[in-house]
């Protein structure tokens, strides 16, 4: 669920965590904000890194859409964290369009600032992301379609 705050209300500050169990394997992302916002998504089969970055980008569209003008984003990923700010290059082509979309989000929040924070102080986005992450493996699932065997039946094979 997600609440809109309005921009007159002070610096919003979000919390963002992904998560995966396998990598690749199931994976998620959690965003959490003090103020009220909460998200809790399934993403399908990713990397944890892949994770992690989708969990930013929803950190980002969150501050977006609530309109504020000084935003704070707080995550234990120092690695996706110090890609954003440059202080790591991006060596992963195939992560490079999530930091594309990152920094022209960014753009788009007068004042931004992104910090990096100890697990323990990202608690609340991690189980929001481990929250969708048990929702998705606990949902009852097809068996696999097994071919027709007439031997089953008690029926002879014909050719």
């Amino acid at each position: 669920m997600t609440r809109r705050r309005a921009p007159s209300e002070g610096r919003l500050v979000l919390y963002f965590d992904g998560a995966s169990r396998g990598n690749p394997g199931p994976a998620s992302f959690g965003v959490h904000s003090p103020s009220g916002i909460d998200i809790s998504q399934s993403i399908g089969l990713a990397t944890n890194n892949v994770a992690e970055w989708r969990g930013f980008l929803a950190a980002l569209d969150a501050a977006l859409a609530s309109g504020a003008e000084d935003v704070e984003i707080r995550a234990d990923s120092e690695l996706v964290l110090k890609q954003f700010l440059g202080t790591y290059r991006m060596r992963a082509p195939h992560l490079a369009p999530f930091l594309e979309e990152a920094r022209r989000k960014a753009s788009q929040i007068p004042r931004l600032r992104v910090v990096h924070v100890p697990r323990a102080e990202n608690r609340v986005a991690d189980a929001l992301a481990n929250r969708a992450l048990d929702a998705e493996t606990a949902a009852p699932r097809r068996a696999p379609r097994r071919p027709w065997q007439p031997a089953l039946f008690g029926l002879k094979p014909t050719r």
